[in-house]
């Protein structure tokens, strides 16, 4: 039988971070670096990444690739109960499919990312998103579907995975945590507004075209980027 210190939980849990820290012996020591105003920072990481042509057109791509998310969120869980009729469980297996896939799509990038040209690899794996994404919204099949979304997964997942590597490799040491806060910045925002559109489009033309919408002009957006994205078409990694 457990004995009950007699302490509550929070103070007990607390108590053991603190234990369990100094026994890490993990030293930490006071940042000399001399913070700016947030403006001037801003500034500052806004300039490094106009001044460096890939790190732009890496940004440029992460919105392309990121506008698949908003739609995704919103019209799957339509397409599951409306066009595949799924139950609700297995609405909760088709959605987490793609949790998985782009699991699945960065370790792809993570065991190709030597041999891979990043550059062509990013703009290939988002303009085959795309087409996946389009697809699916003409599919009536659950299997066909998964089969689609774990596409969709992979193939985004793949060209995240290395727009991220990008990033962080190419950005400026010093200014590296405010470009790659931008990053971040674009797939929260980016997301959210595309989720927005889609959600109008499934209102007037259903979820099947509203997802071959969406799923194209991601492929098209891309394409037209991959025309003048030099700098990224010539990224080898």
């Amino acid at each position: 039988m457990r004995r009950n210190l007699g302490w509550p939980g929070s103070l007990r849990r607390g108590v053991l971070l603190v234990l369990a820290s100094g026994a890490a012996g993990v030293h930490t020591r006071r940042s000399r670096k001399v913070h700016e105003p947030v403006a001037t920072e801003i500034r500052q990481g806004l300039a490094a990444v106009r001044a460096n042509p890939l790190l732009a057109q890496l940004m440029v791509a992460a919105m392309a690739g990121y506008l698949a998310m908003g739609p995704m969120t919103v019209l799957l869980p339509k397409l599951a109960a409306t066009q595949l009729g799924l139950s609700e469980l297995q609405r909760g297996y088709f959605l987490g499919t793609l949790a998985l896939s782009l699991i699945a799509g960065g370790i792809v990038a993570l065991v190709l990312a030597r041999r891979a040209h990043h550059g062509r690899a990013i703009l290939a794996g988002t303009v085959l998103a795309g087409l996946l994404l389009a697809a699916l919204g003409s599919a009536h099949s659950p299997a066909v579907a998964v089969v689609l979304l774990c596409g969709v997964g992979i193939a985004g997942g793949f060209a995240l995975s290395l727009i991220v590597a990008g990033i962080q490799s190419h950005a400026p040491e010093a200014l590296r945590g405010r470009v790659v806060s931008m990053y971040t910045i674009i797939s929260q925002v980016v997301p959210a507004a595309s989720g927005v559109i889609a959600g109008a489009l499934v209102q007037g033309l259903g979820v099947g075209v509203a997802l071959l919408a969406c799923g194209s002009a991601l492929a098209l957006a891309m394409l037209v980027n991959a025309g003048w994205m030099g700098a990224l078409r010539r990224h080898r990694g």
